[in-house]
């Protein structure tokens, strides 16, 4: 089983990139189990037609503890990925990166790996902070491996540096390595050279330049990944390479 974190500033894409990577590796023949970790909770919704799961701490918030079930917690999406959304707490009450300690609990005490045996796991995590219940794939042995979703705009880029000095500080220890950026086009002038500048500096490379296009919106307009609305669209072969090189990353 390979564990992946994906890591980026909210609102960079990053959902958008792991339910498309989700959906290739899906294609290759691995059964593939993506877990959001933003309080959004939407993380999986292109996988799943739309629409919203219900997340684990809302399910812990209706039922006692003994009643969840791992049915609960993990839904079957597009092409049998398995989806998960860790969710948030009551808005202006509680933590959201203690909720996500909460979740990840939860999935352990059910053995839902175990149970489910997935090839792949990704972690969906917004970046905008590293604090402990965000750092959990990276600080707790979940992720084996951890890719940043940026562009070149100056905030991705600040994300970007502080994710890659939290994954250095927790390596020391033996947690998750990082594996490089992928590239999620803003047409930013100069973009890859802009990128390319920041990682000289932070280090890691650019495993995948995703472009700007249209196609991504159209999908997400019927609540479908690219994969699955345009199969045959260059998009589709754009993500399908993305699983291929993290794949390649990651030594499978």
């Amino acid at each position: 089983m390979v564990k992946i974190a994906i890591y980026g500033k909210g609102g960079i894409g990053k959902s958008t990139t792991t339910a498309n990577l989700s959906a290739a590796l899906s294609k290759m023949g691995l059964k593939v189990m993506q877990i959001g970790c933003d309080p959004k909770s939407d993380s999986v919704k292109n996988l799943c037609n739309g629409e919203k799961i219900t997340s684990v701490l809302d399910v812990l918030r209706s039922k006692k503890p003994e009643e969840v079930k791992l049915e609960d917690l993990v839904h079957t999406g597009y092409n049998g990925v398995l989806c998960v959304e860790a969710g948030g707490p009551t808005p202006g009450i509680g933590c959201a990166g203690r909720g996500i300690i909460t979740a990840f609990e939860k999935l352990e005490e059910l053995e839902a790996f175990e149970i489910h045996k997935p090839d792949v796991v990704l972690y969906d995590v917004l970046g905008d902070v590293v604090c402990g219940g965000f750092a959990m794939p990276i600080r707790n042995g979940y992720a084996d491996h951890v890719f940043i979703v940026t562009s070149g705009e100056m905030m991705a880029l600040y994300a970007a540096n502080n994710i890659v000095s939290a994954i250095k500080n927790f390596g020391k220890r033996g947690y998750a390595t990082y594996a490089g950026v992928i590239l999620n086009s803003r047409n930013v002038e100069n973009e890859v050279e802009v990128v390319q500048k920041a990682l000289d500096e932070i280090g890691g490379e650019i495993v995948q330049i995703v472009p700007r296009d249209g196609t991504v919106q159209l999908a997400e307009n019927q609540g479908k990944t690219v994969v699955e609305a345009y199969p045959d669209s260059d998009m589709a072969k754009v993500y399908t390479e993305l699983a291929r090189k993290v794949m390649e990353k990651c030594n499978v």
